[in-house]
């Protein structure tokens, strides 16, 4: 075999532990490379962004008083001699995380999808097709109930007090509730890879609909700064309604699999059905048995062909 042949490529997804860590890294670098990339893009327009992130602020009129129907308002203010520079780095960080979606869904698809056989890795584009827009659907939910969010936590104010905002302060609520809702957006679509994968049944994951709505709902309490119930139950109601969406999906999918397969549905420590009807036996068969050199052959009538070779060994 010559120097420059190589191995043959495994086409089963089979790979050793450092295989899978040398392609973990390899996804890595490229999700950061493409994060990168989009905050060089979005520096060149950090004004534009910075003035678009900040339209939610209640920021105060030049007199003091909030804009018309606002009760509350803020001074906004940028405190400290690095406050701006760290203001550009978390306004490109943001952006270069929301335009590289399909890029970072992409690599985490495609380490998992070698694991897959053939025709579970064609969900590939429609697992980007899908993952990206639920993302920016939870970001632009996030963004919609910003102004809401920040009006509940201003109401806290004392009376006679004036609220300064820093903007650091309020970059790290929006950005906080952006990436969250985001995130969360994308939890129905992982349930759905888990079932295309054989790791979740659709039955399964019905069985959890109880403990699945107070751990959603538990976790939007937890996700939303503010106290309100109305943030909560705009982060928790689209949840809820893709987990349903998620598990209708994967009862449809392990139907089709069942009729494809009946035996998919076993576990690893469960026997298959075995068949023990009895068949009908053909008919026997005559076998000439062997004879010396010469002699015409002895047919040895109704010898079943299973023991011709018993016959052959007595008569011999």
């Amino acid at each position: 075999m010559s120097k420059s042949s190589k191995p043959p490529k495994n086409t089963d997804g089979r790979m050793s532990l450092g295989d899978h860590l040398r392609e973990l890294r390899n996804r890595l670098v490229k999700s950061v490379l493409a994060i990168v990339l989009c905050m060089i893009v979005a520096a060149f327009f950090r004004d534009q962004l910075l003035h678009f992130l900040m339209k939610p602020l209640p920021a105060c009129l030049p007199n003091g008083q909030p804009k018309p129907g606002v009760k509350h308002c803020a001074q906004v203010a940028v405190i400290g001699v690095t406050q701006p520079f760290n203001l550009t780095l978390k306004v490109c960080l943001l952006a270069g995380l929301v335009a590289s979606v399909p890029v970072w869904l992409y690599q985490a698809w495609a380490f998992i999808s070698p694991g897959l056989h053939k025709h579970e890795r064609r969900y590939s584009l429609t697992f980007l097709g899908l993952g990206t827009p639920l993302f920016l659907g939870g970001v632009t939910c996030a963004f919609l109930l910003l102004p809401t969010t920040l009006e509940v936590l201003g109401s806290f104010t004392p009376i006679g007090a004036q609220q300064i905002l820093p903007v650091d302060n309020y970059l790290n609520i929006a950005t906080r509730m952006l990436l969250v809702f985001g995130l969360a957006f994308e939890f129905p679509l992982l349930l759905v890879m888990l079932n295309i994968g054989g790791v979740l049944t659709g039955k399964r994951m019905l069985g959890w609909w109880r403990g699945m709505v107070m751990a959603i709902t538990v976790f939007a309490a937890v996700a939303t700064p503010s106290a309100d119930p109305i943030s909560m139950l705009a982060l928790a109601s689209p949840i809820w309604i893709l987990y349903f969406m998620a598990v209708g999906f994967a009862l449809l999918n392990d139907r089709r699999r069942q009729r494809r397969n009946p035996d998919a549905g076993l576990s690893d420590e469960e026997a298959s059905h075995l068949d023990l009807s009895v068949t009908a036996v053909e008919g026997a068969e005559s076998v000439a048995a062997s004879a010396p050199e010469g002699a015409s052959p002895t047919p040895v009538a109704s010898v079943p062909a299973a023991r011709g070779e018993q016959v052959d060994d007595d008569i011999t």
